[in-house]
């Protein structure tokens, strides 16, 4: 795939700070895009930048995954074609609390945990008027924009310690990025032109969903080509533990316990792939799934659970397959991006 023979490459992903995200990757991964592929399917989509890729190459996109905060980044950047945030809609979304009684949920929770008093209120009177937009992609981009906002106020960018408001009185780190002390409201209007201008037409249909890929597999037809980016047990598998925040704040929960230190809520959605005892089970039901879709591309890490081996050997009885490496030359946090290790891409071809 020649990735620049495409007019949509001028639009630019707004980089994401998510763990495990392929946005560096995204050349690498796309060069092995067939030419004569039409439709293609992210289905543990994540922070998007893969299935953004898909649409800048002129691909039909349907995207999925399995929370909901990752969902609407697909809405708003790959389902939606040109809805974007206007000045109107800002003026709106930056108004007072427009319902205080229903909508306190960030402040009772998150103050004085991951935010001060003053900005969880602010998160809480944003959320407050989300739904107050004209439709669905504005709204989906301006949680997007928000969600993007706070992982910028938390040093590691995830929800999992304890140590947000610690770290943002420390000089030195302040020192190092200054988005720990800036308010959300500045945070979000300095991202926001970035996503407005990642909106774009690729003259396809695309689609996002948010389910249990097993569950959503069988139900998909005309299919080329299917790119799974499952999560690496071993390193940073629970996406729900370090992005429950996220989550929490699209949601909106009013149904749920809230556990631990950092406030994780409770019961968490199945994933089926985020524990080493179910996982080698689900990887299996999911290639057995993707039966009909005829080419897999693969992201997979050297030091993830099962091994490469035990990956490929799943994958066999029904593609053959190569496997490409890259290592990575500097770590980049998490157990599975660390100098010397490589990041995997499991090349699926029919037999």
């Amino acid at each position: 795939m020649l990735f620049n023979e495409t007019k949509f490459l001028g639009y630019k992903f707004p980089e994401p700070q998510y763990l495990g995200a392929k946005y560096i990757h995204r050349g690498w991964i796309a060069q092995y895009v067939p030419d004569d592929v039409s439709v293609v399917l992210d289905a543990f989509a994540g922070s998007q930048s893969i299935a953004f890729v898909f649409k800048q190459l002129g691909k039909k996109v349907i995207t999925n995954d399995f929370l909901d905060f990752n969902n609407r980044i697909g809405k708003a950047l790959i389902e939606n074609k040109h809805e974007c945030l206007d000045e109107a809609d800002v003026d709106i979304l930056l108004s007072g609390n427009s319902d205080p009684e229903a909508f306190n949920l960030m402040e009772t929770l998150f103050s004085n945990l991951f935010f001060l008093p003053q900005e969880a209120a602010f998160a809480d009177s944003f959320r407050s008027n989300v739904r107050k937009l004209s439709n669905p992609y504005k709204q989906s981009l301006a949680l997007t924009v928000m969600c993007r906002a706070m992982t910028r106020k938390v040093t590691m960018g995830h929800f999992a310690h304890t140590q947000a408001l610690v770290y943002a009185a420390d000089p030195a780190r302040v020192k190092r990025n200054r988005s720990l002390v800036r308010p959300l409201r500045d945070l979000f209007l300095e991202l926001l032109p970035g996503y407005n201008a990642a909106v774009f037409d690729n003259g396809r249909d695309n689609v996002s969903y948010n389910e249990n890929i097993l569950d959503l597999l069988p139900r998909l037809s005309g299919v080329d080509l299917a790119y799974f980016d499952p999560p690496y047990c071993n390193s940073h598998a629970d996406y729900q533990s370090f992005y429950h925040l996220l989550e929490t704040f699209v949601e909106y929960w009013k149904d749920k316990r809230f556990v631990n230190g950092t406030k994780r809520y409770e019961p968490k959605r199945y994933s089926g792939f985020d524990k080493n005892c179910e996982a080698v089970g689900n990887l299996k039901l999911l290639f057995e799934r993707a039966c009909h879709i005829p080419v897999w591309l693969v992201s997979y890490n050297d030091r993830s659970y099962p091994d490469i081996d035990t990956m490929v050997g799943l994958i066999e009885p029904y593609r053959n397959v190569i496997v490409e490496r890259k290592p990575y030359g500097n770590s980049r946090g998490g157990k599975g991006s660390v100098a010397g290790s490589c990041e995997i891409l499991l090349v699926c071809t029919p037999k």
